[in-house]
């Protein structure tokens, strides 16, 4: 009998997701394996594998279609000897789930819900009048924006008119002109205390432009608001003198051997450094390496060390785990490869999730100072300015070195003051003596 392939729960949490792209067809046969979709989450796109072999016989969910919950069909697999016939229009969702659902706005009451249509049944739409609003999957959205492509000037041809991934390469690759965004709708602008007629007004006069947030930003949005109202923060700050770090960086990176091309087998960054140097210090502070369970505390026996990565709309925060345990070459390669996964939205659940704290680094940017906000379950998060050369005072005489001002972020519930004074002060005794951390 048919099969039914349902969105997949691809974390813990998740309770709907985007279905991407399909990299396979009506008809098409596929094998225990196969990869045959694309699914995004707010943090990750991931693929989905047949786990039967058969042939697709009916894709009940198009290509960029938003909100499908978790165990809702999706596709209908066939085993040898059946055929499409046997499928009807729609596949059911599993007891219990909810249908995936539109907005409801213009549309008269409905008595029976049926899946969304293939993409070939999908019927284009014409552009959209000033005020109207544009659905869009969140994929479509983030490459109209890396494009430059305003949405209101794309017509959709996934369904009831949504734009999906192929309206924007279709626009894209026929040069279609960016315009001035649409005013929004009423409810917007009563989101802004302002009248529909006095937002349209504002956009016309090009005051300010008005772009729905992404699954991504929203995430990130409820989690740090949630993480201020009931996180109990302090702040800690100090100066640590990265003179020996910065000679022990340059020589480390000295030495590393070269390939034919000459280029280094490896090149730390001072990042590395302070990323191992606060893995050791939760391990020597061990009170500290703590995060809060409600009437609980746990204590992490490992220092799995979370390091704050900026992507367009939004931030991932990987997690390398049993940080302290790995050697400054091998933490440097895992961020590496775990920022460049993260920034194609490609890391696995688990690759960012748990952990006991974090590390923020703006100092690249020449940021001098910043405290960090929590980011639940975590305890603590370390934020690290930028490393600069600055006149100091020793034993009456006046000196220059290199500085770099550090602020750790403490969860008042699991870490306190004293214990929080402890952790970051055993964090600049290794930064400013850097070998320790090969003891």
């Amino acid at each position: 009998m048919p099969i039914n392939i349902t969105m997949p729960a691809l974390s813990p949490t998740m309770e709907e997701g985007t279905l991407a792209k399909w990299h396979v067809k009506e008809g098409d046969s596929v094998s225990a394996g196969d990869v045959i979709a694309e699914i995004e989450t707010d943090k990750a796109t991931m693929e989905v594998e047949a786990v039967d072999e058969g042939t697709i016989g009916k894709i009940l969910v198009a290509e960029g279609s938003e909100n499908v919950k978790v165990n809702a069909v999706i596709a209908v697999l066939l085993e040898e000897g059946e055929s499409a016939d046997s499928v009807g229009d729609a596949a059911p969702a599993p007891k219990g789930d909810t249908p995936k659902t539109e907005e409801k706005k213009a549309e008269a009451p409905r008595t029976e819900e049926k899946a969304a249509p293939a993409p070939a049944k999908a019927a284009p739409t014409v552009p959209r009048a000033s005020g109207e609003r544009i659905f869009a999957s969140p994929l479509a959205r983030r490459l109209a924006r890396e494009a430059g492509i305003d949405l209101s000037a794309v017509s959709g041809t996934g369904p009831k008119g949504r734009v999906v991934k192929a309206d924007i390469e279709k626009a894209r690759a026929t040069g279609i002109a960016p315009k001035p965004a649409a005013a929004p709708a009423a409810g917007a602008a009563m989101a802004k205390g302002l009248g529909r007629d006095q937002v349209v007004a504002l956009y016309e006069e090009g005051t300010y432009d008005l772009v729905p947030a992404d699954g991504m930003r929203k995430t990130v949005a409820a989690r740090l608001t949630e993480s201020k109202q009931t996180v109990p923060h302090f702040y800690l700050t100090l100066d640590c003198r990265i003179d020996d770090l910065l000679k022990a960086r340059e020589d480390i990176n000295a030495a590393a051997p070269k390939d034919k091309d000459g280029k280094p087998a490896y090149k730390l960054s001072v990042n590395d450094f302070i990323m191992k140097a606060w893995a050791l210090a939760l391990q020597q502070v061990p009170q500290a390496n703590a995060t809060w369970a409600g009437d609980a505390i746990l204590y992490h026996h490992r220092s799995d060390v979370a390091v704050a990565v900026a992507v367009p709309g939004g931030l991932f925060t990987p997690v390398v785990k049993s940080c302290d345990t790995k050697s400054l070459r091998q933490i440097s390669e895992e961020v590496k490869d775990l920022a460049t996964r993260a920034r194609s939205k490609k890391l696995a659940p688990h690759e960012y999730q748990g952990g006991a704290s974090a590390v923020s680094n703006l100092g690249m940017y020449g940021i001098k100072h910043f405290g960090a906000v929590i980011n639940p379950p975590h305890g603590t998060i370390l934020a690290v300015g930028a490393g600069e050369e600055r006149v100091y005072v020793e034993k009456g005489q006046i000196k220059t070195g290199n500085f770099m001002t550090v602020t750790l972020s403490c969860d008042h519930r699991s870490v306190d003051g004293a214990l929080g004074a402890e952790l970051l002060g055993a964090f600049k005794k290794l930064v400013e003596s850097p070998v320790m951390m090969l003891a």
